[in-house]
């Protein structure tokens, strides 16, 4: 994405009302970003300067007392994991080159995942073992049979871990019609509470 940077005013009074050791480290980071990431936004966000990319959160900056802060969303290293650095002075900053690179890191992330955090990959969900109550029930009413089937894998799985947490026979035994029931007529088991 090129183009001129998209600055916010608020960004400028922000940087103007910091204390004077704090300016040419929050100017420094915000030049650096623009560079780096050529299009990139700004905003304030939760009280802090914020810089976006594709309309995504891709690091803030902020200034305290004796020290200001810099945090690569998405970003490992930095300070606890957490891309955070702490930056008293603007000898403190790390290479250029290492936060261009962390920068370009979670634009690709961002690209690739719509988010600067790395994907976590789910593991598939496994499917619940139906009761045998239930699967006996079920043989003996092809239409409820049916629509079971069809259901998607989390509706069969409600209907499952529900009468699978029954601790009385006559509470499985009630639960198991119920389910018959309304499986016959298509409905999840939270029907009750489905939007109509």
């Amino acid at each position: 994405m090129a183009g001129d940077p998209v600055s916010d005013p608020r960004i400028d009074a922000f940087i103007a009302a910091a204390r004077p050791f704090a300016r040419p480290i929050l100017q420094h980071l915000r030049a650096l970003v623009h560079a780096e990431v050529p299009g990139a936004g700004e905003a304030i966000k939760w009280n802090s300067p914020h810089f976006t990319w594709q309309g995504k959160n891709l690091a803030r900056m902020n200034a305290f007392k004796a020290h200001c802060a810099f945090a690569i969303h998405g970003d490992g290293e930095g300070e606890r994991g957490l891309g955070y650095i702490r930056i008293a002075t603007l000898e403190e900053l790390p290479p250029r080159d290492a936060l261009a690179a962390r920068l370009r890191a979670a634009c690709a992330r961002i690209a690739q995942n719509g988010s600067p955090y790395a994907a976590t990959p789910r593991a598939p969900a496994t499917a619940a073992p139906v009761p045998s109550a239930l699967a006996a029930a079920l043989a003996v009413h092809p239409a409820a049979q049916a629509h079971f089937t069809a259901f998607s894998p989390s509706a069969r799985r409600e209907y499952v871990l529900w009468i699978a947490e029954a601790k009385r026979a006559e509470t499985r035994d009630r639960r198991i019609a119920h389910a018959v029931e309304w499986i016959a007529e298509g409905k999840g088991r939270n029907w009750k509470y489905e939007k109509r």
